[in-house]
């Protein structure tokens, strides 16, 4: 049984600043593998932009190459929002240690996480420095030099953020139904 590194996220769009996590993560510590878990609908969100299977295809383009990753499809296939305990319990059934990989931005709601003591207990967190958030010494930290967000990229989505695998089509998409600007 492998140790994994659990990104969990929405993906949406999937970035330059998500590779680089990944390339992080393949080089950090005892980790086997990462698996990238994009989420049906994340439970603090009300609406997804890109289809889950959409976003699925492209992470699955994205990371293709890639060693030692793997897209998981379990959230998307639940149909529903999937609570962060109940991703983590299934991988368990096939993993031995989990990592799991968290924005800095996220730090400040962890506590409000559904079981969020049980998912301490479970797995190692890792946090990815965001926007100066000061981070405690219980996490440890992988450090990226891509600093982008998915919610300002849809915003106005810029061509040269995306991975280039799918960065036209993802340009499409979003420039065609969501960007702001012309």
């Amino acid at each position: 049984m492998e140790t994994i590194a659990l990104f969990g996220g929405s993906f949406d769009p999937p970035h330059i600043g998500h590779e680089a996590i990944v390339k992080a993560l393949i080089n950090f510590k005892d980790i086997d593998k990462v698996v990238i878990m994009p989420t049906y609908l994340n439970p603090f969100k009300s609406k997804f932009y890109a289809p889950a299977s959409l976003r699925v295809e492209w992470l699955k383009e994205i990371f293709s190459e890639y060693e030692n990753v793997e897209i998981s499809e379990y959230e998307v296939s639940q149909k529903r929002p999937v609570s962060t305990i109940e991703s983590v319990k299934h991988l368990l059934e096939s993993y031995k240690k989990i990592y799991l990989v968290i924005g800095a931005d996220n730090l400040a709601s962890l506590e409000k996480w559904n079981r969020y003591d049980e998912l301490k207990e479970l797995v190692t967190f890792i946090v990815v420095p965001r926007d100066n958030i000061e981070i405690p010494k219980q996490f440890l930290i992988v450090e990226v030099d891509k600093k982008i967000s998915s919610t300002n990229l849809r915003e106005c989505i810029e061509i040269s953020k995306l991975p280039k695998k799918c960065a036209k089509e993802i340009y499409n998409f979003y420039k065609e139904n969501y960007c702001k600007t012309e």
